[in-house]
């Protein structure tokens, strides 16, 4: 895709964040488009977020898991970028209006204390760079129709992100052994799923290793203070207005979020 193409994919993405009116698939508009091509748009979306001081606090893994890669026919996650914006706090009333067609996963929050930048980046590393973790919950959005989507479309749309929820209690992440902490996913009091870390790439900081890894060649780096969303411990649910869903993990405790039907404003 040359240039003004590539503007014009990102500009009916940024159409649909505007007015709430979901577009076609990307792969049926512009069916030769690639994954760099798709990456290409999705830098374009944070470029435009950027300039209007909605600046990047973090990044988050998509497709972590073995059953989503062959879904979507790939052999590697993908990643999107977490926007100041993003962020809701816990047991706050969040507008689902705010949204196109919401789900929501229960994560692992890496909060990072120093800086990760690959290439050769190791377990030992990440490890070592991680500040603690918080149980969080991530409210996965498209703006594609229907959720019809691709590889190249997820990737486009910053990687269907939509929104994160952090617990406030902080683990140190020597306390708890991320690959079985099993998580409980709770909607409106009812189990709606359940989990565990192993399910991210055998354990979610093998995910923020792929991340340093990934990002670090095309000049990124993940910065101190940064969130990183490693990837889902069990698959997304719907969540419609007056919803309540809790997400317990072993070792990690809780995190909640509320949706109300007012419009974001």
């Amino acid at each position: 895709m040359d240039a003004s193409t590539l503007q014009e994919a990102a500009a009916a993405l940024l159409s649909a964040y505007e007015t709430g009116k979901p577009i076609a698939p990307l792969i049926e508009t512009y069916p030769a488009a690639t994954l760099e091509d798709a990456y290409r748009i999705q830098q374009r979306l944070v470029r435009h977020w950027a300039e209007r001081g909605d600046g990047v606090r973090g990044h988050k893994v998509g497709l972590a898991s073995a059953a989503m890669q062959r879904q979507m026919g790939v052999d590697q996650p993908d990643y999107g970028h977490l926007t100041a914006s993003m962020f809701h706090l816990e047991h706050q009333p969040i507008p689902v209006g705010g949204f196109l067609q919401p789900k929501i996963e229960p994560e692992i929050a890496f909060v990072l204390g120093s800086r990760l930048c690959g290439p050769g980046v190791t377990v030992a590393d990440a490890l070592r760079a991680i500040d603690f973790v918080v149980p969080a919950l991530e409210i996965v959005d498209s703006r594609i129709q229907d959720w019809k989507i691709t590889i190249v479309d997820t990737i486009a749309d910053n990687a269907s992100s939509g929104g994160v929820v952090l617990g406030s209690r902080p683990t140190a992440i020597g306390d708890v052994d991320l690959r079985l902490a099993g998580c409980v996913l709770h909607r409106n009091g009812e189990i709606a799923a359940t989990g565990a870390g192993g399910a991210v790439l055998g354990s979610p900081v093998n995910a923020l290793v792929w991340l340093a890894n990934t990002v670090g060649p095309l000049g990124v780096a993940l910065e101190p203070g940064h969130v990183v969303l490693p990837g889902s411990m069990t698959r997304a649910i719907p969540v419609s207005p007056g919803d309540t869903v809790v997400a317990t993990m072993a070792g990690l405790g809780s995190v909640t979020a509320k949706f109300s039907g007012e419009e974001r404003p």
